[in-house]
């Protein structure tokens, strides 16, 4: 009873401690999409920017990269998401055929995995027996494949979260070099980057629990590291084409 106890306190500690996990999906599909429309989208009109480009043209960059990239980002969510939906889906029909063919053997494996956990063996068969007795597909979807059958992969609602954090992750470099004047766009546009990325990096990690400073660190110099060789392939470029 005691190490029951501690298995439920611990089930508790983690659901209390970052509720925010029960939506991983679409917070990972929201982080992935604002992170790389920002690092994009900022990297390209600082190059094309650093070329002598005018306004005109880099607003034109700006919008097909930001068109692209968020379709892009949308396909590929929808894709990725759709392929791991299939194979939970496929586990579940394993699992169901396998309850249904061999019960004992399923009971006893559930019960294995509550001892492997810390229960002692009378407990874990009962509390497997008890399992089952009410939802046998829930419990080993849970406690053997962790899969909730209740809330599997949602491909359309990644596609559509990717799409949307892309554009509006994209939207700030573009409306910054655009409004910015000549002479401070591109630092303008680069600092405005570098602050939305350090901000949701901060964000991202107090909703997985890691550690701030080293998320931020991590993503700024990765957005810094890109955003500044794509503007130097820019000036580069821009100074050996003829005018």
């Amino acid at each position: 009873m005691r190490s029951s106890g501690a298995l439920l306190l611990t089930r508790m500690k983690r659901r209390s401690h970052h509720p925010s996990l029960e939506r991983t999906g679409w917070i990972r599909a929201a982080v992935l999409g604002a992170n790389d429309g920002i690092v994009s989208t900022a990297s390209l009109v600082l190059g094309v920017a650093a070329a002598s480009a005018s306004r005109q043209e880099v607003l034109v960059a700006g919008l097909a990269g930001l068109a692209a990239g968020a379709l892009s980002m949308a396909v590929g969510e929808y894709v990725s998401v759709s392929s791991q939906r299939d194979g939970e889906q496929a586990e579940l029909r394993r699992e169901k055929r396998e309850l249904r063919v061999a019960p004992r053997a399923e009971r006893k494996e559930l019960a294995d995995i509550y001892v492997e956990r810390g229960l002692d063996r009378d407990l874990a068969r009962q509390v497997a027996g008890a399992l089952m007795a009410k939802d046998p597909l829930a419990a080993h979807a849970r406690d053997e494949l962790r899969i909730d059958p209740d809330n599997l992969a949602n491909p359309i609602q990644a596609a559509i979260v990717s799409l949307v954090s892309f554009a509006l992750g994209a939207g700030i470099p573009l409306l910054v070099i655009v409004l910015s004047p000549s002479e401070a766009r591109l630092w303008a546009t680069l600092a405005a980057s570098l602050a939305m990325l350090g901000m949701l990096g901060a964000w991202s990690a107090r909703l997985s629990g890691a550690p701030i400073a080293r998320v931020v660190a991590r993503v700024l110099v990765g957005g810094a590291l890109a955003m500044g060789i794509t503007a130097g392939i820019g000036l580069l470029v821009g100074g050996a084409l003829p005018s």
